[in-house]
């Protein structure tokens, strides 16, 4: 016996999924994955008495001092955002701000040396969930498709202007 009629105009079951399936299928993993990545995130936080953004800030000036601005576009989030968090993360002397030889107005975002050590403790428990992800993919080299494939997602949506 077989199930019921399919919808007039429905696809087939073992039809390939239309673009606007993809996109609504790639759209709704992505929200997920970023509630999974947060939630991940304020755990391993939590023991350096950060939050996660405060986290992705103070990260995201581990290789130099960066105007407000420039952390905003790499995160791809608003200024706003940034600057409110920056804005805690100095008061709490785990970065500075400091003059901008480029831009008077627009300060740079600095690690002070607590800054570094929370994010030194971070990393043990970074790299233990990062390897338990690494496995759960199948190893490094599933591991860096992964990372292809959401890089080149968001460069195509760069492209597209979103």
């Amino acid at each position: 016996m077989t199930g019921p009629a399919p919808e007039p105009g429905a696809a087939p079951e073992d039809a390939p999924p239309s673009t606007p399936d993809l996109l609504s299928r790639t759209a709704l993993g992505v929200f997920r994955l970023n509630g999974q990545f947060l939630a991940v995130s304020e755990k391993l936080a939590r023991p350096a008495g950060l939050t996660t953004a405060r986290w992705q800030v103070l990260g995201a000036v581990t290789g130099g001092p960066l105007p407000v601005a420039g952390i905003a576009r790499a995160m791809g989030i608003t200024r706003q955002s940034v600057q409110r968090v920056a804005d805690l993360v100095v008061a709490e002397g785990l970065a500075e701000y400091r003059p901008n030889p480029a831009h008077r107005r627009a300060k740079l975002l600095a690690l002070t040396a607590d800054g570094l050590s929370a994010l030194q403790r971070i990393a043990p428990g970074h790299g233990e969930f990062a390897a338990e992800l690494s496995e759960q993919l199948g190893g490094p080299a599933q591991f860096r498709t992964v990372m292809e494939a959401v890089e080149t997602l968001s460069r195509a949506l760069d492209n597209l202007g979103h």
